[in-house]
């Protein structure tokens, strides 16, 4: 008895220890105070966390234990609604996207959280040299976008060659951030937003995995060994697994109900496996036409077959009645571990694949009018 006591006794600092945050963010909005509330969803080497925070007189904290730098989503809504400010105010929510580490940061602003300035956070700071050097992220320029949209006189809102300008404005600049992105990864191999760069560059920007694999073999082994770096050369790697043509690799997860469906079921028909998450804001603004496509071409041998990379239960089973989904639903409730996430390489949601009766990939990464495009030949 005494040796057990001795040793939970030396195991104790240990223990204390692993429950010690190592990282705390404290802030101060305004003069806010409740219902306004402040909300925190992070993830850092293949873990998360997610927090919530009344404001009092703008004032709030957080606090929690990262390894290394964590992506993180935070989310001021006025109103206490979390899901209202990203998902119902048209991209102009006040939700910022960050990169932080085990650091005490401090978050100040008069009136918002998206002109906030943070101090203490070294891991902020090369974010933001980072964006000088290669542009703003693909959510700050479809915020922008819709500010100006917001903006725009009523003539300019129902003048479709003023949307056409201002598209072809936003896809200028995800092509002069995507061509500095793979600048920057080649010339800062020891840099984590090297690693970022080649993740986003693959996922959104469909670069391919010759170009982009000699790249990634020239990190440096503690970015390529990482769990990141681990998931991106998956990834890269995944490219011939479901490369078109290719054989859909099957996979099996339980719906809603606890039922186990695989995608072999639905062989005969054209699938379009959607990966997607409650979570994530441009995968839901995705659903509307996800629906109006499905209502058109589902007596037509078509099928949608969701794969939510949730952890959350509830979250989940909300969002797709919230977003009215009626097509089938699995996930293995795994988060971003979900497997077939795995098998199919996926490094960022919204992702899909387009698959032919026969079960072959005959199409990856169809969003909107691509998508519609897409569909609109094969089964009109």
């Amino acid at each position: 008895m005494k040796i057990k006591l001795l040793i939970f006794a030396a195991l104790a600092p240990v223990i204390v220890a692993a429950q010690t945050p190592n990282f705390t963010i404290t802030g101060k909005i305004g003069n806010l105070n409740k219902p306004a509330k402040i909300y925190l969803d992070y993830t850092s080497e293949g873990k998360g966390g997610s927090d919530s925070c009344e404001l009092v007189n703008g004032a709030f904290k957080f606090s929690g234990n990262i390894t290394g730098y964590a992506s993180s989503r935070i989310t001021l809504s006025r109103e206490g609604i979390r899901d209202k400010e990203i998902y119902g105010t048209k991209g102009l929510g006040d939700v910022i996207y960050v990169n932080f580490g085990p650091e005490n940061i401090r978050i100040n602003s008069a009136d918002s959280l998206y002109n906030a300035k943070w101090t203490g956070s070294k891991v902020y700071n090369e974010m933001k040299a980072f964006e000088k050097l290669v542009g703003p992220t693909v959510m700050t320029v479809h915020h922008n976008a819709n500010v100006t949209i917001n903006r725009a006189t009523p003539e300019q809102q129902n003048d479709t060659l003023y949307f056409k300008a201002l598209d072809k404005q936003v896809q200028a600049f995800r092509k002069s951030r995507g061509e500095k992105m793979l600048e920057f990864a080649k010339t800062n191999p020891n840099s984590y937003f090297a690693l970022q760069s080649l993740s986003e560059l693959v996922s959104g920007y469909s670069t391919k995995s010759d170009i982009a694999l000699p790249i990634f073999n020239n990190l440096s082994e503690k970015l390529r060994l990482s769990y990141g770096g681990q998931g991106l050369y998956k990834l890269l790697n995944a490219h011939t697994v479901t490369a078109l043509g290719a054989a859909a690799p099957n996979f099996t997860q339980n719906d809603v109900n606890g039922k186990p469906v695989s995608l072999s079921d639905f062989k005969g028909k054209y699938v379009l496996i959607e990966f997607w998450a409650s979570w994530c804001s441009p995968c839901r603004a995705e659903s509307p036409n996800l629906l109006k496509q499905y209502a058109a071409y589902k007596d037509k041998g078509f099928e949608i077959l969701g794969v939510s990379v949730d952890g959350d239960k509830a979250k989940w089973v909300d969002a797709i009645k919230k977003d009215g989904l009626t097509w089938t639903q699995i996930s293995d409730l795994k988060g971003w571990d979900n497997e077939a996430r795995k098998v199919y390489g996926i490094s960022g949601v919204p992702a899909n694949f387009l698959i032919s009766p026969e079960g072959k990939i005959i199409g990856s990464h169809l969003m909107g009018e691509v998508l519609n495009k897409k569909l609109a030949e094969l089964l009109n």
